[in-house]
Order: C-alpha cells, then sequence, then structure tokens
C-alpha cells in the first residue's frame, strides 16, 4: 500500500498562536514513520469565511471558491492529525468552522490529535472526537497532551525557554501511540475506501 497522506491541521488563526510550534514536532515525529507522508495544513491560509452555505456539501455543492478550495485540500488526504488548543472546554472557533466547511471529504478517514494547554487540551479533543463522530471518522485512542508545567515550560509567551524535545520524556510515548494507531486505522480506512470505490465503478 502507498503512503498514507496525513495533513497536520494547525487549527487557530490568531498572530501570536502557539500552535506552529507543536505542529513542526509532530510534522517531523510523523514523517519519520515509512507508512507516513505527512505536510502542513492552515487554516489561516484559506481566509475561509463563517459558514454561510445553504446546507452542508453533503446535501448541496458549496458555492463559496475558498469553501472549495479548502474541501480540495481537506480531500487529498487519508487522515488527519488536527493540533489544537482549547477555548472554554472546546475546540477553537476557527477550526469548528473550518470542520464545517466540508462534510463528504472527511468522511471514512482517520484522526488523531495534539492539545495544548493548562489540561493539555484534553476536553477540546474531547469535543473533537464527538465532532469525528457525526463525520463518520475514526478517532485514535491516544492523542499528545501538552500539559501543565510542561506547556508553561516551552510557551514563549509565558516565558518558556525550553523545547518539545526536551519534553520528551512526557509526551513522547503519547505521540508513538497516536501515530501508531493512525497508521493502523489509516491503512484500514484507506483500504475499506478504495474497495467501495471499485465496487461502486463496477455496479
Amino acid at each position: 500500500m502507498s503512503k498514507l497522506k496525513i495533513a497536520v491541521i494547525i487549527s487557530s488563526t490568531r498572530p501570536t498562536r502557539f500552535g506552529e510550534i507543536p505542529a513542526k514536532w509532530i510534522l517531523e515525529k510523523a514523517n519519520e514513520r515509512p507508512e507516513i507522508e505527512a505536510e502542513i495544513v492552515d487554516i489561516r491560509d484559506f481566509d475561509l469565511p463563517f459558514f454561510d452555505e445553504m446546507a452542508s456539501n453533503a446535501w448541496v455543492p458549496s458555492a463559496n471558491a475558498n469553501a472549495v478550495k479548502w474541501q480540495n485540500k481537506i480531500s487529498e488526504f487519508d487522515g488527519y492529525i488536527f493540533v489544537t488548543a482549547e477555548y472554554n472546554r472546546a475546540i477553537t472557533g476557527a477550526l469548528k468552522n473550518a470542520i464545517d466547511q466540508a462534510y463528504t471529504n472527511w468522511n471514512k478517514k482517520v484522526f488523531g490529535a495534539v492539545g495544548y494547554g493548562s489540561v493539555g487540551g484534553a476536553r477540546a479533543i474531547e469535543n473533537l472526537r464527538t465532532i469525528g463522530v457525526e463525520l463518520q471518522m475514526v478517532s485514535t485512542r491516544s492523542a499528545v497532551h501538552i500539559a501543565g508545567a510542561d506547556f508553561m515550560a516551552v510557551h514563549p509567551g509565558f516565558g518558556g525557554t525550553k523545547t518539545l524535545t526536551d519534553i520528551e520524556p512526557a509526551i513522547g510515548n503519547s505521540a508513538k501511540d497516536m501515530l501508531d494507531q493512525l497508521v493502523w486505522w489509516g491503512q484500514a480506512t484507506k483500504a475499506a475506501r478504495e474497495d467501495e470505490a471499485v465496487a461502486q465503478a463496477a455496479e
């Protein structure tokens, strides 16, 4: 089977965001895996409007050119790693809006997550998992949580001077588990989608 194409999605669009730091770190970890070809996908690059289509693209093709560009980009991938902050016990508004701009493009694919904040983005990642159910996605069991003192130590805004490599004793095993599961489910869902496409073509 060919390599799994994985998007590492940066979920915050703020100028002062921290998300680029863990995104680059998990990108490197993912690309160390022989089964994965990963790239960063930055929501900020797509200038998405607040969702204002007639309906989800499960029912009606989207009219906004930037939304269609986003959908086409998302469709390139076999799975995703969402790098997400936690805003008031949920994912960022920018990520929720980006997710809502597509539907069919997410279906029957795998995702993992890297969360950061005082509790490591744990509640945001749980929120993301419930959204994934509606999108017909498969979530990895494991996720990476950059939390507490480790978060403060690596966040420049809090005076942190350490790198994510410095705190790998705390988060490295979780990253490995998440990537192991991403590969397993990614290969399984990719094979199933390919089988389904062959069956539909034969009808």
